[in-house]
């Protein structure tokens, strides 16, 4: 039986053999789809998964007789197939757009909702009916790109060429025979999808000063902010639930875990409604006590604070039911000994209760921090617009937005066209962010040191 080679190289030769057996049943299940669906030509699409599934599973079994290493590896195959496709590849698809000019209206195909007509001039040309320059939004640097060329229901791609220095035309392909019975000629404008270096991040640094410095300072508050709010109550709540003669301590759990029991989406629209300026029950109450109505959502300090508060009600269970946990762990006898030593309260809270709930609090802070760093529920449902508008910033940068929702913004919700590519770049700025956390959290914890025996 042949065995796996050790270290670093029979890594390498598994990957390397899982990969050429998943890319060749991937070539072989085109083909064997292609012959099908020559045969059935309404076949959906889908069933290219099944036809690559019926040629991995033989080459699966081919590469385990003559390679029987591998069939260790065939247990972790399912879940690094699902990591490649729905991790890794959107992460390398999202590295690589960050980089484009991929928006909603350069997305790489001619764009016919913008069709220009084109007449017939002569037997190799086709000649715009309008200044092309214009039709297309380009110039000369247009020459030798294809565009769709449309009459009726026939579709054929030409190449722009100059007929002089300020003349753009269509070639005519030789497959290509205009039929004047069949209606006027349209060619679709000309897509400028490219590739454009750090052009985003260019225009993300020239905004530094009313949306990037803005955005992400608010960011490092807001996850700051709830990380400490959360944690310092949820202690609170979870030293005094703690205590095992307090009445009624399990009622108390219960009723105070219920707003982490909840789903996000509801409670959020609840506060949306409680602290609504006009009509909501908050200000409502605070006007029976003499306080004048508080604009929780149109004022940007005030919209702020109100998210904070927010967060602290969705955030607190947390912290109180990782403290409780935490505190279980702590032998009552420490307890014991610091009260015969003298030890008031406060003493053995400050020399027996933190330190020991430092090592476990730490990874839960960080881990919190990172998850607020990004919480993208809370802003968006609370302010779906991002607050009031920054003067002079952009209509995706508002005053309570983060980064993370003002890439959403960015991509889907960009006045002109969702700008995909300048939201990629933001993106990507945030996965560098949240990589660094994550770096941190394990330097902090310890994860990356090896026990030595």
């Amino acid at each position: 039986m042949q065995r796996h080679p050790p270290g670093f190289r029979g890594l390498a030769l598994a990957l390397a053999l899982l990969t050429a057996a998943v890319g060749l049943s991937v070539v072989l299940g085109m083909l064997l789809f292609w012959l099908i669906q020559s045969r059935i030509p309404e076949l959906p699409a889908y069933y290219l998964l099944a036809t690559i599934s019926v040629a991995l599973l033989p080459l699966l079994l081919l590469f385990r007789r003559r390679f029987p290493f591998l069939a260790d590896w065939y247990y972790l195959l399912p879940a690094t197939l699902f990591l490649l496709a729905f991790t890794v590849y959107p992460i390398v698809l999202t590295m690589g757009l960050a980089f484009t000019n991929f928006s909603g209206q350069n997305y790489g195909r001619p764009d016919r909702a913008t069709e220009t007509a084109v007449t017939y001039q002569a037997p190799a040309t086709l000649q715009f009916a309008s200044d092309p320059v214009k039709a297309l939004s380009c110039d000369q640097s247009c020459v030798g790109r294809q565009v769709e060329v449309y009459q009726g229901n026939d579709r054929s791609r030409l190449k722009i060429v100059a007929e002089s220095a300020d003349s753009l035309t269509l070639n005519r392909a030789p497959s290509f025979e205009p039929n004047p019975e069949r209606g006027q000629l349209y060619v679709a404008r000309i897509n400028n999808f490219r590739f454009i270096g750090l052009g985003n991040f260019t225009f993300i640094l020239s905004s530094a000063s009313t949306a990037l410095w803005p955005v992400f300072r608010w960011n490092v508050i807001f996850a700051a902010g709830s990380v400490i709010m959360t944690a310092l109550l949820g202690l609170l709540l979870g030293v005094v639930l703690n205590d095992s003669k307090l009445r009624f301590r399990n009622f108390y759990r219960t009723a105070l875990i219920i707003s982490w029991a909840l789903p996000n989406i509801i409670t959020i629209q609840m506060w949306n409604a409680l602290l609504n300026q006009q009509f909501g029950a908050i200000n409502r109450l605070l006007g029976l006590l003499g306080v004048y109505s508080i604009p929780w959502l149109t004022q940007t300090e005030w919209a702020k604070l109100g998210i904070l508060l927010v967060n602290l009600w969705l955030g607190f269970p947390f912290m109180m039911t990782a403290t409780l946990g935490a505190l279980s762990t702590i032998p009552n006898e420490l307890y014991e000994s610091a009260q015969i030593d003298g030890a008031s309260p406060w003493q053995a809270f400050r020399g027996i209760t933190l330190p020991l709930l430092r090592t476990a609090f730490t990874p839960i802070l960080l881990t919190s921090f990172a998850f607020n760093f990004n919480n993208f529920n809370l802003i968006y449902l609370l302010l779906p617009q991002g607050g009031p508008a920054v003067p002079g910033g952009l209509p995706t940068a508002n005053s309570t937005d983060i980064l993370i929702s003002w890439a959403y913004k960015t991509a889907f919700r960009s006045e002109g066209g969702s700008a995909y590519g300048l939201g990629s770049a933001i993106a990507l700025i945030i996965f560098v962010v949240t990589v660094g956390i994550s770096v941190f959290n394990f330097r902090i914890t310890g994860a990356f040191k090896e026990e030595r025996r």
